[in-house]
């Protein structure tokens, strides 16, 4: 036999082989053990008056509890008449919790359980909202503070994110009490005051509770939701969130002599800083498979497509293949490394000035499995060389340690997100922050979900022009709320 056949030869056997290891490992791979839901004895559904819970979203979106960037542009007395109300529209609850008020206008809720041996759960909503960006009120199909009820929905400001939770867990909650329910286990409710702006208010009620020794089997927030238009399956996919990446943001400054823009040096302040920019963003961090995001994968696989299992199952083989679909849109690179996004510059404050010294702010989403002073270590050999000084502009936050996705909490809450509709579930990363950062340590187990079913596009509106809430997604987050206490807590 010739040379050139017998390599053929090695070569037939050596693809033969590949594609026979590919084969078996796609057909006995086990993306995860077993349908964790399935094995849920969930309490029975609690039906909520979708019309009624509609209402009382849109009169808590006539509060204007706006957190502004500065906190005395702030109008406090609004937070205070959200509160009255909040007692005066839930009278059970209100008489079966005790509320306590931390940080000027945090609430925290207690509604004790008969067994104080069980470890309590702790349920979260933030009552502050965003600032309307102004000159764009026009933009909007009803004015973001009407709380106006059309089109099968609440619009306004806050009407997501994050008033519709509040509201869906005030809602649940009379639900129960009306019915008679009792908690076998204490059950916490911390609404914070001013998460848009920095979570003053569940680090105090955090504070708190840690100073009670209280320890919760699980914290659960505001995060990610159920996604009618998921890419990976091309249908409705509830991801739970079991981390969050950490926040920080980095001051970079170049100095520079200043002067009359009409006889410039060799370099300018401003040139020494995009070179410093250039060269941070330059060096970004690697997109790779792992952690929550792979995770989601790995618990969808089941679900998809053959190529996707295929995928799945021989990830030593396909990683570059998975990171380049997961990483086809922004969104999906984002859960994939931690994120550098330059935001803002400062220079002279006259175009015929050389500045004194020009600075830039980097905004850094940071992933888990870094810590801000990878982050920091990083832009510093980035830039050396530059003379340029680096400090964090206000605290650098790490991630938060990721949660468990096989723990009884994660199975109850994922059964109940699934429903009736046996939605598929699955564990992933929240690329934003939310007050639930501030628990870390006070529960076994934190997570972030919101049980609203919204398309890709329909999350743009947060934070952003006609946010609403459908009076369906209303519905369905209070009778999870409802549902979840009466079947972790009974």
């Amino acid at each position: 036999m010739s040379l050139a056949r017998r390599v053929l030869l090695i070569l037939l056997v050596l693809i033969t082989a590949l594609v026979a290891v590919v084969a078996y490992r796609t057909a006995t791979h086990s993306s995860h053990p077993g349908d964790l839901a399935s094995t849920v004895e969930l309490a029975p559904a609690v039906r909520v008056d979708s019309e009624i819970a509609a209402k009382h979203l849109a009169e808590a979106v006539r509060f204007r509890t706006v957190s502004h960037q500065d906190a005395e542009a702030n109008d406090w007395a609004e937070w205070d008449r959200l509160h009255a109300w909040l007692a005066a529209t839930y009278p059970a609850a209100h008489a079966a919790m005790t509320r306590e008020v931390v940080a000027g206008h945090t609430l925290v809720y207690t509604w004790h359980g008969a067994d104080p041996s069980l470890p309590p759960i702790v349920l979260m909503a933030h009552h502050d909202v965003v600032p309307v960006t102004p000159g764009t009120e026009q933009d909007w199909s009803h004015p973001p503070f009407d709380g106006v009820i059309a089109d099968g929905a609440v619009w306004g400001r806050g009407a997501v994110d994050d008033k519709g939770s509040l509201i869906g867990l005030f809602e649940g909650i009379e639900s129960l009490v009306v019915n008679g329910f009792v908690p076998r286990r204490t059950v916490y409710v911390v609404s914070g005051h001013d998460e848009e702006a920095g979570g003053t208010g569940a680090h105090a009620a955090a504070q708190l509770l840690k100073a009670r020794g209280v320890h919760a089997e699980f914290v659960l927030d505001e995060g990610l939701a159920v996604i009618a238009d998921f890419p990976l399956l091309g249908r409705p996919v509830a991801l739970i969130g079991i981390a969050e990446k950490g926040y920080a943001t980095l001051q970079v400054t170049a100095p520079a002599a200043g002067g009359h823009s009409s006889a410039p040096p060799p370099e300018t302040g401003v040139e020494v800083l995009a070179r410093a920019v250039l060269s941070i963003t330059g060096a970004a961090f690697p997109l790779e498979f792992k952690g929550p995001a792979a995770d989601m994968v790995r618990a969808l696989a089941p679900d998809a497509s053959l190529l996707v299992r295929i995928a799945v199952a021989n990830e030593w083989l396909f990683r570059p293949l998975l990171v380049r679909r997961i990483a086809a849109t922004a969104a999906g690179a984002a859960t994939l490394h931690t994120t550098i996004a330059p935001t803002m510059l400062r220079g002279s404050p006259k175009e015929n000035v050389l500045p004194q010294d020009a600075t830039a702010w980097i905004n850094y989403r940071i992933a888990p499995g870094v810590t801000a002073d990878d982050v920091l270590q990083r832009a510093s050999a980035a830039t050396s060389g530059l003379g340029v000084k680096l400090a964090w502009e206000g605290p650098a936050y790490d991630p938060s340690p990721v949660s468990s996705s096989t723990s009884t909490a994660y199975r109850v809450m994922a059964a109940v997100a699934a429903g009736d509709e046996r939605t598929p579930v699955a564990p992933g990363l929240v690329t934003a922050t939310t007050d639930s950062r501030h628990m870390t340590g006070l529960a076994t187990d934190i997570y972030r979900f919101q049980p609203i079913v919204a398309s890709i596009g329909d999350l743009q509106m947060i934070h952003g022009t006609n946010e609403h809430m459908t009076s369906d997604n209303m519905r369905r987050t209070a009778e999870f709320y409802a549902r979840l206490v009466a079947t972790v807590a009974r």
